[in-house]
């Protein structure tokens, strides 16, 4: 009787350690609005790093990068999806951050993929930056990624706030009120092809305004977190051919709390799968070692080091 009491105590204790390690940690990953790359690819790797990482996790929708940093900061998100250029003001507590100071409370994960500034409208006049003045245009939320990106290109083109009519929208609202003709163009700051631009190419008669020569050499001298970057013909439909701009870099970056653990098994996650990710979102394919590591501005969590080092890469830690 004895012992069939015991063999039954530890049945329960099986029973309870395998619900715990299903439970387990949960994970929640703040993204972007639903018609952009963030979101879409975000709750990609989710599914990744739930399948292989042993932890919950689940992408929701979001204001942006700004967002997600103070998300992660007030402990409501543990991972999240940002422009390099943002997690740079984050961390020196500039910009969009100047009045709140640095954040430090995060830590990268790693680089992801290339984010174009495209410059996006269906007024024939238009065709370069220049021509916007005077044109009601959507820069981008009140400092948000898009609007300082959007200021460093009219600024590099010598057009101000005060040379337009001036904006400030979320990402959704700057592809509706293009829809409904309230705006005449609108920056949008995402993987390319882009849903909701892929929809206005297709549906609106849209399309890329190139941002290059002098207006782009400018950015990129003064902000080391730009590089140039081509739209290939054919990403969108109707778009037949290349289109050059600028970029930022998407990256992952984890509150700086989490165990390390877990950001290693995290960064494997994601890195040891970059074939099959490629296969659900086409910016898998941008997925590398190198990618990940390089142009970063903020340091890398100890989990993610501890991968990369594997791999032959020393990234930046505090």
């Amino acid at each position: 009787m004895k012992k069939k009491f015991i063999a039954i105590i530890a049945l329960a204790l099986v029973l309870v350690l395998g619900l715990a390690a299903c439970g387990g940690a949960k994970l929640t990953m703040g993204t972007g609005g639903t018609g952009g790359t963030y979101y879409q690819f975000g709750a990609i790797l989710g599914q990744y790093v739930e399948k292989n990482a042993g932890v919950g996790c689940v992408a929701v929708s979001t204001d942006g990068s700004k967002a997600n940093i103070q998300g992660i900061d007030a402990g409501d998100y543990q991972l999240g999806t940002v422009q390099s250029d943002v997690m740079a003001y984050a961390w020196n507590g500039t910009n969009t951050f100047a009045e709140t100071g640095k954040v430090a409370s995060f830590r990268v994960i790693g680089g992801l993929y290339a984010e174009a500034v495209q410059l996006i409208t269906m007024d024939p006049a238009i065709k370069s930056v220049s021509d916007l003045k005077g044109k009601a245009v959507s820069i981008g939320a009140p400092g948000s990624g898009v609007y300082f990106n959007a200021i460093d290109v009219l600024s590099a083109a010598g057009l101000t706030e005060n040379d337009i009519s001036a904006q400030y929208q979320s990402f959704n609202d700057s592809v509706e009120s293009l829809k409904d003709g309230k705006i005449a163009a609108a920056f949008i700051v995402a993987g390319a092809p882009t849903p909701a631009v892929a929809e206005l190419m297709v549906t609106a008669g849209a399309y890329l305004v190139p941002i290059d020569g002098d207006i782009a050499a400018k950015i990129m001298s003064s902000c080391p977190y730009y590089t140039a970057y081509t739209i290939p013909a054919n990403t969108y439909e109707g778009q037949t051919e290349d289109v050059t701009t600028i970029t930022v870099k998407a990256t992952l970056i984890v509150s700086a709390d989490t165990d390390e653990d877990t950001v290693y098994e995290i960064t494997k996650a994601i890195f040891d799968n970059i074939d099959a990710i490629t296969v659900d979102h086409a910016k898998g394919a941008e997925l590398s070692i190198e990618n990940a590591t390089s142009g970063m501005t903020a340091p890398f969590h100890a989990g993610a080091a501890r991968y990369y080092a594997e791999k032959g890469v020393t990234v930046p830690v505090e």
